[in-house]
């Protein structure tokens, strides 16, 4: 069986490199800052969502600022994240809609988070773990492929993957180990020709690739 606990305190004391844009999630105190950036990075790879991020927080910072922002210049600063031009309709149109209908304020609640079109239980997770320090599993490709190939689960998908953490993994590794995960599968564990000489966590894993 897995040592949840000696493998996250290895993945800790490895302090591997982490991405700008990685960092940048992880500085996040703002929902709403946490939720359009999160938007930006799906499908997009972080070398291109954190300059797009950076650019788009040019324009605006807040809800009330960014219903105003012109959606071909909100599209030209993103460029060249994945559907770059959907994402700034949907950024604004997402704002609006807090504004006018949440005061401004971004729902803590997955389920309320959910009715934005385009926003998933992972950016959902995401907004309210970085954005709110509320309890909260993000499991994204990395999560999902590195749990599993760990061992500690057998799950088909992501969704399958985060409500079985619910009951297994202890909750106070519920908020650190999106990023911790993200990091370790960006530099070692990757879809890929994994790393397996180079990682620190190679005596815990079952191997299952």
């Amino acid at each position: 069986m897995v040592d949840i606990d000696k493998v996250v305190a290895t993945l800790k004391k490895a302090k591997q490199p982490q991405s700008e844009f990685v960092k940048l999630m992880d500085s996040f105190k703002d929902p709403y800052l946490v939720l359009i950036a999160c938007i930006l990075s799906l499908r997009t790879n972080d070398r291109t969502t954190y300059p797009a991020t950076m650019r788009m927080l040019e324009l605006a910072k807040t809800p009330q600022e960014m219903m105003r922002v012109n959606v071909e210049d909100l599209s030209k600063a993103i460029y060249p994240v994945g559907f770059y031009k959907n994402k700034a309709g949907q950024i604004i149109e997402l704002s609006k809609i807090l504004v006018e209908k949440y005061n401004g304020k971004v729902p803590c609640d997955i389920e309320e988070l959910c009715k934005f079109r385009g926003v998933g239980r992972k950016t959902a997770n995401l907004v309210l773990s970085e954005g709110f320090n509320e309890p909260a599993i993000c499991v994204d490709v990395h999560v999902h492929r590195i749990f599993n190939r760990l061992g500690y689960i057998k799950t088909k998908n992501p969704e399958e993957t985060e409500f079985t953490l619910r009951k297994r993994l202890p909750e106070k590794y519920w908020i650190p180990i999106n990023s911790l995960l993200v990091t370790h599968g960006q530099n070692v564990c990757k879809p890929l020709k994994p790393l397996c000489n180079m990682c620190p966590i190679e005596k815990y894993c079952d191997k299952v690739l």
